[in-house]
């Protein structure tokens, strides 16, 4: 594990040292002799972890650990020494979430050397007579004061944390100034992934998460299992994220029963609406969260949605979770997504920089709309990394004939959940050998391909094109949609089908604005104060060049406001003032030509006083000027 030790961030490019830089730059394989300017970034080895292989070992590590808060780091020696008595402890963590006025809140993660000994810890806790509520064991405890410990002889040796503050995420002005003193845009992309990346320690306490949700319903339920999805555990997870997790009551459903047994289990009768039936079973899994669980707050049930989902808080962990249920294709997508990043090491850096741009743009949002997700964007890099003339990336259908040509090293079952899945998920997905069969001839930097990407897409006709991640190229586009990516799982979908044609545009005019932007902001090009590279593609002027609202002219008058009657004594609003003084100055050229009309017809008429006024004319309304009434309209 990577350990970056975070110092204060400084203006001067030179005040950041080399050294700092290249801790984090160099891999921790012990080759420190080696340059990091010149360490290859290229294909990932062959001996890789899979998927599987992660979640399993993630699952063990949360299986084997407890979260204890504590007054503050200070605590940990004592806490330590306690903590040892119920068996070896293998790490620590520390971190801390804010608190609403009385402080933060410290916490410290221990992990023991097997999960009976973090059980035994665990259960030597009891409840407090101080604080009512429901009497529920779980993972989660408070250390509170005791005697005074006595005096550790000098030999025994003191336990550090193996790290401090580990959740909070890096500053804009420390990442701004690492970027700075990189030396190339390559390292910029490298220094840009290893310090925003969801670390051990994120991971780590989104498993206890799931571990609380299973073991909350495990009880009932005994196959119930939490499958984590998305960013936390596809590779592509910031400081931060969110985590999404999939319950499934039963997990043993699709195997076959023992026909040996004559006891069979009564069970409930469904409702035979699938959609209801969800419904129902989220609504009371959130009334058990709310009522019973330690550290979990502000439960959300949106169950009107496309896909029922209950969001809440978890007060302990600082993290928002969305748990929904029958939504395997999550699952398999976040499997497919780690596998493209254990292909190429190249694949998440770039992912991480290409998002990083549209955030600092505004080309994405938290909150669910008409513009372009991390997830489109990813599928955006994917595709872009698979149609080059040396493809980084292979198509999934090359994918499907790799795994068919390299048979499974293993025979070990395969753990199915959910019903309907596609086939393709596990003709390649679980296969292990798929890792180490695809080996890209593509020696481009990561500053090439990010320069590459930009240009690529400035040209794409996304009027006319979809893209496909299964072909590994372009297809007609089915259907109007002003940005069409075809759903790799179920080819009917569109995953960019929110995305509206001004977002479609305003992503087009930002990818040539980077461009030029990466070109003319080159380190070589300017002075060493000013900002280059990915500081000046992520700077805050980003939001001043292209806006949403250049492709819309604001109206200088409401075409309503034209017809609708307005009382001669109400003065008439005007939502421009230019407008409201060329209104103005309008009328007062109008009335002075009116009156030099009327002036001209009064000098003729020399008979007012004592003749007759002639019948063929007769004064206009307000204005003094007499009209002839036989003359023909024109």
């Amino acid at each position: 594990m990577l350990h970056i030790y975070r110092t204060t961030a400084r203006s001067k490019r030179a005040l950041i040292g080399y050294e700092h830089i290249r801790q984090i730059l160099v891999p921790p394989t012990g080759r420190q002799q080696r340059s990091p300017l010149c360490w290859p970034i290229r294909h990932c080895s062959a001996n890789v972890r899979t998927f599987d292989t992660m979640l399993s070992t993630r699952r063990a590590e949360a299986r084997k650990s407890i979260l204890v808060q504590v007054s503050s780091e200070r605590s940990y020696n004592e806490l330590y020494h306690y903590c040892s008595q119920f068996g070896t402890i293998q790490s620590s963590h520390h971190y801390r979430v804010d608190g609403d006025g009385d402080g933060d809140c410290h916490y410290i993660l221990l992990e023991f050397g097997s999960s009976a000994e973090a059980d035994a810890a665990m259960q030597s806790g009891v409840f407090s007579t101080e604080r009512p509520g429901v009497r529920a064991r779980s993972i989660f405890l408070w250390f509170r004061t005791g005697p005074k410990p006595k005096l550790i002889a000098q030999e025994e040796p003191k336990r550090s944390l193996a790290l401090i503050d580990g959740t909070q995420p890096i500053q804009e002005a420390e990442l701004n100034g690492l970027l700075t003193a990189a030396e190339s845009i390559d390292d910029q992309v490298t220094v840009l992934h290893r310090v925003t990346k969801l670390n051990d320690l994120g991971k780590r306490l989104r498993f206890l998460a799931v571990r609380q949700l299973e073991s909350s319903l495990q009880g009932m339920f005994p196959q119930a299992v939490a499958h984590p999805f998305g960013s936390s555990v596809n590779g592509y997870g910031r400081m931060g994220c969110d985590l999404d997790v999939i319950m499934d009551l039963d997990s043993r459903s699709g195997e076959p029963p023992d026909r040996t047994s004559r006891l069979v289990y009564h069970t409930k009768a469904t409702n035979p609406n699938e959609r209801t039936q969800v419904q129902r079973q989220l609504e009371s899994i959130g009334d058990v969260l709310q009522l019973f669980l330690p550290g979990v707050n502000s439960v959300r049930r949106i169950l009107k949605a496309r896909v029922p989902i209950v969001k809440y808080h978890h007060e302990h962990l600082d993290l928002e979770i969305d748990l929904t249920m029958n939504n395997t294709a999550g699952v398999y997508m976040s499997e497919l997504l780690y596998l493209f990043g254990q292909l190429d090491a190249r694949v998440r850096p770039l992912t991480f920089c290409v998002r990083r741009w549209a955030q600092s743009v505004g080309l994405t949002n938290q909150t669910p709309g008409y513009w372009i997700t991390n997830f489109s964007l990813t599928m955006l890099v994917m595709y872009f990394l698979q149609q080059l003339a040396r493809p980084v990336l292979p198509s999934i259908n090359r994918l499907i004939q790799l795994s068919a040509s390299c048979p499974p090293q293993t025979s070990a079952p395969v753990t199915r959940f959910g019903e309907g899945e596609t086939e393709w998920a596990y003709t390649f997905l679980k296969n292990p050998s798929i890792y180490g069969s695809f080996r890209s001839e593509n020696e481009a930097t990561l500053e090439q391909l990010l320069v590459q990407f930009f240009e690529f897409y400035s040209q794409f006709d996304f009027s006319q094109r979809a893209i496909s991640l299964n072909l590994g190229s372009t297809i007609l586009k089915p259907d109007h949609s002003p940005m069409y990516i075809v759903n790799p799982l179920e080819t009917v979908l569109n995953v960019s089908k929110n995305v509206n044609l001004e977002e479609t545009e305003l992503f087009r005019m930002q990818v040539r604005n980077a461009v030029w932007l990466l070109e003319a902001h080159g380190k070589e090009t300017g002075a060493p104060t000013e900002p280059w590279g990915l500081v000046s593609l992520f700077g805050p002027k980003q939001q001043e060049r292209i806006t949403p609202q250049m492709f819309f002219t604001k109206r200088l008058l409401n075409v309503k406001d034209i017809f609708d009657e307005v009382p001669a004594d109400a003065p008439t609003q005007y939502r421009n003032p230019a407008v409201k003084s060329q209104v103005a100055a309008i009328q007062r050229a109008t009335k002075a030509e009116l009156h030099k009309l009327g002036a001209g017809g009064g000098g003729g008429n020399s008979n007012r006083t004592g003749g007759v006024e002639p019948r063929t004319s007769s004064p206009m309304e307000g204005t003094g000027v007499k009209l002839k009434r036989n003359t023909k309209r024109r």
